[in-house]
């Protein structure tokens, strides 16, 4: 096995951990980019090789990838980024992992299964906090109660956001939020779901927002009825509402150049400090007919050291050759424990019902 990882989108804030991370890896790195003075200098700062290429060029992509064992996609936004490197992999037979949390770019992967399972390799996006941990939790309680019906997946808002993590954030503004019902995905109203969760300190309100784990957590735990949700405060909720009525408009030509102007006047990324500080929570219940459920709260690191650690360590078993070729999510790959490997990661099973079913 070639055992060389490339990390495409290097360069931006969430890349430069990823590099990082695999420099110090067995893994033989690359970093990658478009930006040739760019990729240069962090390519000499890392003490790995770069390489310079465009998803535009196709030819010099598969020739880029041709010595690559896995890609490890990291340039946002990932609904532009993952189909060209996706079909490159597949030509070059290159393992295809990305750190998106972006519902669309799951279920375009999900086409790919059946080429990738042709050509022997494994298609997993959301290889960061967006996915592993909540997948990992996901499966954890689902396998706690016989035949859980409903699953339902809490966040609690994370304080610190990258430049590229605040521009997909925009992007994804909708007035329809995406949940699972009777295993079929299908759209309600922003703000018309909410749910209170224990995140630690008291039960705390959220709102239904369009995670991809409505699309993964379906095929890691065979649950039919799938719903996300984001602590929100009232005020923050009735902010929500108001960015959802307006999402038709943040989708217009200016109003796009406007969004990339703010989002380059955003910080490139919080600080090492700032993200020592740092803590994700998430919150996972099953329910199953007779309303018996099952609750589980699991803590992270920041998402960005997260995800730069969760990445590579799903890289390095791919080198080690366990993989399952297709569409796959980690939990599915590496049971509900992976997570638990992790560094500074901890999970507590909850006790007692939770409150407040969602309507449907």
């Amino acid at each position: 096995m070639r055992r060389r990882v490339m990390i495409y989108g290097a360069t931006g804030y969430t890349g430069r951990l990823v590099a990082a991370q695999a420099a110090s890896s067995r893994c033989s790195a690359v970093v990658a980019g478009r930006t040739a003075d760019r990729v240069q200098v962090l390519a000499a700062e890392l003490g790995v090789a770069g390489r310079v290429v465009a998803l535009d060029r196709p030819k010099r992509l598969d020739d880029a990838l041709e010595d690559v064992d896995v890609l490890v996609n990291s340039a946002s936004p990932f609904a532009h980024t993952a189909r060209p490197l996706l079909e490159s992999c597949l030509r070059t037979r290159t393992h295809y992992l990305d750190v998106t949390g972006e519902l669309p770019v799951f279920q375009d992967a999900f086409r790919y299964d059946e080429p990738a399972r042709k050509r022997g390799i494994m298609i997993m996006p959301g290889v960061g906090l967006g996915i592993v941990a909540s997948d990992c939790l996901a499966a954890h309680v689902a396998a706690s109660i016989p035949q859980p019906k409903y699953l339902r997946i809490g966040l609690l808002r994370p304080a610190l956001f990258s430049r590229g993590t605040f521009r997909s954030a925009l992007g994804l503004s909708s007035s329809q939020v995406t949940i699972r019902r009777n295993g079929k995905l299908m759209s309600v109203p922003a703000g018309r779901l909410q749910r209170a969760f224990d995140y630690g300190d008291g039960m705390r309100e959220s709102v239904a927002v369009s995670w991809a784990d409505v699309f993964t957590a379906y095929f890691s735990t065979g649950i039919r009825n799938i719903e996300t949700y984001l602590a929100a405060g009232l005020a923050s909720r009735a902010l929500y509402q108001f960015g959802s009525v307006m999402a038709d408009a943040l989708r217009l030509a200016p109003v796009e150049r406007l969004l990339d102007v703010a989002a380059g006047a955003w910080p490139e990324g919080p600080s090492a400090e700032q993200r020592q500080s740092d803590k994700c929570v998430i919150v996972a219940e099953v329910e199953d007919s007779w309303r018996q459920r099952s609750c589980a709260r699991l803590e992270t690191p920041d998402g960005y050291s997260f995800t730069a650690q969760a990445a590579m360590a799903i890289t390095e078993q791919i080198s080690r050759g366990c993989f399952l070729p297709g569409f796959q999510t980690p939990a599915q790959v590496y049971g509900a424990d992976f997570v638990l490997t992790l560094q500074g990661v901890r999970r507590e099973q909850l006790r007692g019902s939770v409150s407040g079913l969602s309507p449907g």
